[in-house]
């Protein structure tokens, strides 16, 4: 105990002169292209209150990266010398989160401000695990600090929206406008330090369309694995912004290019050198970055789906192949499936329940005849089952006719719908498709009733 009180001590010693030497290069707005209507209000009312109660306060991060890039920020970060506790105080729906490094969460009505207080960039008593991955760091210090303690050069920079000054203490600018994508230390440490960051530097590279210093992409590969210890459940996290970026197919590229595909989605790897299944994933994924870029909203759910139906496809298929009933092979497969996922990612249990239900619709669009196309339509996740149809048909997996049938039904009045289904009744045959048509039990005649005038053969779903 007392030795550590001394290592603390000689700790702060040390830290003196940083706190008084290294000063940030001050850019007016005069010399910088900020607009500031694409600042957030809420990020200005959250810097202007704690700038009243007499705290230093600055949006950061990657806001300030995309207002420099001219690019409307998603969301805001704000930094403080404020602890946690001051922070809240200051605000009515303020609540403090996080273990590895508290944060407070300012809440105006849909929009979360999150707001961190400077970090220490030394600090004794932080808990590391055996690989040198940060588990806990809760010392502040100053800005200079915070600065040296984030991970890229251009994540480094703070707005003060009062002044309109933009503070760069590892020449963050001057990379921005090289278009460079450079790491805030020693790559390698910081690596050890986060395994996370090796992710970020792929998403952000192809996000931006920026070149890796490098320096910066230098170790990526041989560190990779180190990716194996971050928790399952912020993997899923930093997976989740990667392929919701707009850019999931660049990232996909960059991941595979930098051999970090393998541990992020066990299989991702099997299935890109599959001309099948990379066909398939390569397609959702440009859809998925064309309506992010278009503002319009995505389902995490049905993007997963995407990803990992070429594994449902395949264990289905088998089992059909053995002359197992189609239903239950389909729904053993995608048991299969989501376990071997849920051991390395924590896909949350909503976006799991809508895999199993865009999955467990496909076999219903076959049948075009009686009152199940009617009864299909109504069902919940109709939408979602419906354009993952589509995505088959788009790549060749599923008859183009047929889903060009449901676009048709989709469309269709009750009386257009009544003699589709009519149309569908009258076709001869059907074209075998992939987990289609190959293993199916004949299905029962049912028996009539006599006696109480009841029809036979009566349609079933």
């Amino acid at each position: 105990m007392i030795k550590r009180v001394i290592a603390r001590v000689q700790t702060l010693f040390k830290r003196k002169p940083k706190r008084a030497g290294r000063e940030p290069k001050r850019i007016p707005a005069a010399e910088h292209s900020i607009n500031r209507e694409l600042v957030s209000r809420s990020a200005l009312r959250v810097c202007e209150s704690l700038q009243k109660a007499g705290h230093r306060a600055y949006i950061v991060g990657g806001a300030v990266r995309d207002l420099l890039l001219d690019i409307a920020p998603k969301d805001f970060d704000i930094a403080t010398d404020a602890t946690p506790e001051q922070i809240k105080s200051h605000f009515r729906r303020a609540f403090i989160i996080g273990r590895r490094f508290k944060l407070v969460h300012v809440m105006f009505g849909q929009e979360t401000i999150e707001v961190s207080t400077f970090r220490a960039l030394v600090n004794v008593d932080r808990l590391i695990d055996e690989h040198g991955r940060v588990l806990s760091d809760n010392l502040y210090g100053e800005q200079n600090e915070d600065s040296a303690r984030r991970d890229f050069t251009i994540n480094a920079l703070y707005y003060d929206p009062t002044t309109g000054e933009v503070l760069d203490y590892h020449e963050g600018v001057k990379d921005l406008r090289a278009r460079r994508l450079r790491m805030i230390g020693d790559p390698a440490e910081r690596y050890r330090e986060d395994p996370v960051r090796m992710l970020r530097a792929v998403r952000f590279a192809a996000k931006l369309g920026f070149a890796i210093d490098e320096a910066t992409r230098e170790p990526i590969h041989r560190m990779a694995d180190l990716i194996e210890n971050v928790p399952a459940a912020r993997l899923f996290d930093e997976m989740l912004k990667l392929l919701t970026s707009g850019h999931a197919v660049a990232c996909i590229t960059r991941l595979r290019a930098e051999g970090l595909h393998h541990g992020l989605l066990p299989l991702l790897d099997v299935i890109l050198e599959q001309p099948a299944g990379e066909r398939f994933v390569m397609l959702a994924l440009s859809r998925t970055d064309e309506r992010v870029r278009a503002g319009k909203s995505i389902s995490p759910g049905f993007l997963f789906a995407t990803l990992l139906w070429n594994d449902v496809l395949v264990k289905w298929n088998a089992r059909l192949a053995n002359d197992e009933n189609r239903i239950p092979a389909l729904n053993l497969a995608i048991d299969e499936t989501i376990d071997a996922q849920t051991e390395k990612l924590a896909i949350q249990r909503r976006f799991v329940a809508d895999m199993r239900e865009i999955w467990g619709l496909q076999p219903r669009f076959e049948r075009r005849t009686g009152r199940s196309p009617l009864r299909l339509v109504e069902h919940l996740r109709f939408r979602a089952g419906y354009d993952f149809l589509l995505l088959r048909s788009a790549a060749d997996e599923m008859p183009v006719a047929l889903g060009d049938w449901w676009t048709r039904f989709v469309q269709a009045s009750p009386e257009e719908r009544e003699q589709l289904i009519v149309e569908a009744a009258s076709e001869k045959g059907s074209t075998p498709v992939a987990g289609v048509g190959t293993g199916t039990r004949r299905r029962r005649r049912r028996r009539g009733r006599t006696g109480d005038g009841a029809a036979s053969g009566a349609s079933s779903e």
